[in-house]
């Protein structure tokens, strides 16, 4: 499993997306966390959080573009995709991403800076299960590369779990 040092330009370029996205649905009124699937192909899917405007708890950002790029991309596209994110996929969307053959993914904020970001999750804590360990129960491998040094995935979060 990779990690900062096997993120490049172009994985940086995707990731800047993702945080860009997570600013959207931060904006809109959901929780800052976006992400986006990229095909071998160049096809870009995107999604965004919609826990709350859908009222939806499932409606995290990777589970949300994994359901997307299932409908836009076949099973061969998927197994040669990456699947980029904002933030370190939970355990819930790590496990969507590995039930779609997606092989590769890259995150920018590490799920346990994440924690110590959020005061308080609604009452929900956050679960303490990085990706890398759900993806090792797995019988396939997905390759995790991150957290990239982008300050700004932190700064998307600024204020908004107080």
């Amino acid at each position: 499993m990779g990690d900062a040092t096997t993120i490049d330009g172009d994985d940086l370029a995707h990731l800047r997306r993702c945080i860009e996205l997570a600013r959207r649905a931060r904006e809109r009124g959901d929780h800052p966390f976006g992400s986006i699937v990229v095909a071998a192909d160049g096809r870009v899917v995107e999604g965004m959080n919609t826990v709350v405007t859908r009222r939806d708890p499932t409606g995290h950002a990777e589970t949300n573009v994994v359901r997307e790029a299932a409908t836009v991309l076949d099973d061969e596209a998927l197994a040669a995709a990456t699947l980029y994110t904002s933030t370190e996929p939970c355990a819930m969307c790590s496990g969507a991403i590995y039930w779609s053959g997606i092989p590769r993914v890259v995150f920018a904020l590490s799920e346990a800076a994440l924690r110590e970001l959020v005061a308080e999750q609604e009452g929900v804590p956050t679960l303490s299960l990085p990706s890398r360990e759900v993806f090792a129960r797995g019988g396939r491998v997905v390759t995790v590369d991150g957290p990239a040094d982008l300050p700004e995935a932190a700064a998307v979060h600024d204020g908004f779990w107080t």
